[in-house]
């Protein structure tokens, strides 16, 4: 079943421009699933682009007293005014301006949006998506803090809980989404089964890699989007202590080695890498500013394209329909 699959799949790649690899560059088991997983084979990108770079906006959904903390040491106050406000901010001014800039700048932008915030956000959600209103709706759990996946009651509760996830964001927006992030980071090996029998066609659960690649998952393949966790602002200002300026190098430098490797070398497969950012970060006037640095500098090198999640699925011959 497995080879059939993967023949299909290359047979539908090789129909499909730009030129695509004739075949890939490594197979073996997953070792997180321990299901067989291969690489996809791309060439290049359109044209001619050998780093494809996709920045993720994480819309997320955190109550009361639960999410991300500024001030750890003022946790205990009631109420916590400082970490709230760090909070609503990135809500209320953050989402919007970073929709605003990806708008002006013309880069496409994805989103990965807890299912409860259209409802918890309205109008919030509403300027945001009437801001960029192509962007892919990559479904990012029920909330980020109290309505995580269910890993410990086994896969039928996840596949439960993903069609919930499903079901809400198709009822508020009108997409049924295709991809899958993990709410918190916090998937287990079942969960890529759980997704793709959900119909989840791609996920940014996969840590490991440069390249595309897929696990054999019944029904389907799941295909990978590679996600490194280097490169996510949150992790690198909330836990690292960095600057919206230091991301800013970070994120420069990363892509424009990618493309040095590959003009050293054309032979190499096109390379992917989704940079989450979050409001909390790019969404201030500081971050902002040292987002749209990134942004002009990513615009200038010639093997860089600047997408979004739909756009490389169906660039290497998957499919990726955003919806309604």
């Amino acid at each position: 079943m497995r080879a059939a699959i993967f023949a299909l799949l290359l047979a539908a790649v090789a129909a499909l421009t730009p030129v695509r690899a004739q075949a890939a560059d490594s197979a073996g088991t997953d070792w997180i699933t321990g299901l067989p997983r291969q690489d996809i084979p791309v060439a290049t990108w359109p044209d001619g682009k050998k780093v494809a770079v996709l920045f993720v906006l994480y819309v997320e959904t955190w109550g009361h007293g639960q999410g991300p903390n500024f001030r750890p040491d003022m946790t205990s106050r009631t109420p916590d005014l400082v970490d709230e406000g760090f909070r609503q901010y990135a809500i209320n001014f953050g989402l919007p301006r970073t929709g605003r800039l990806f708008r002006d700048m013309g880069v496409p932008l994805s989103l990965a949006l807890n299912a409860q915030f259209p409802k918890a956000q309205p109008q919030v959600w509403a300027t945001l998506r009437a801001l960029v209103p192509s962007a892919p709706i990559i479904a990012h759990g029920l909330n980020n803090s109290t309505d995580l996946l269910p890993l410990s009651e086994g896969p039928a509760a996840q596949r439960a809980y993903i069609r919930k996830t499903l079901d809400m964001i198709e009822a508020d927006t009108g997409v049924r989404s295709t991809g899958w992030s993990s709410p918190s980071v916090y998937p287990d090996a079942q969960t890529f089964e759980a997704t793709a029998a959900e119909g989840i066609r791609y996920t940014l659960d996969g840590m490991d890699s440069d390249v595309l690649w897929q696990l054999d998952t019944k029904p389907s393949p799941l295909v990978l989007v590679p996600y490194p966790p280097s490169v996510v602002d949150m992790g690198q200002y909330l836990s690292r202590f960095k600057e919206a300026d230091d991301l800013a190098r970070l994120w420069i430098d990363y892509v424009r080695e990618l493309a040095r490797e590959a003009k050293a070398d054309p032979s190499r497969p096109a390379t992917v890498v989704g940079i989450g950012i979050h409001p909390f970060v790019v969404g201030t006037p500081a971050g902002a500013a040292a987002m749209r640095r990134v942004l002009e500098a990513l615009k200038a090198e010639d093997m860089v394209w600047l997408t979004d999640t739909d756009a490389v699925m169906r660039a290497a011959g998957q499919s990726a329909t955003v919806g309604k």
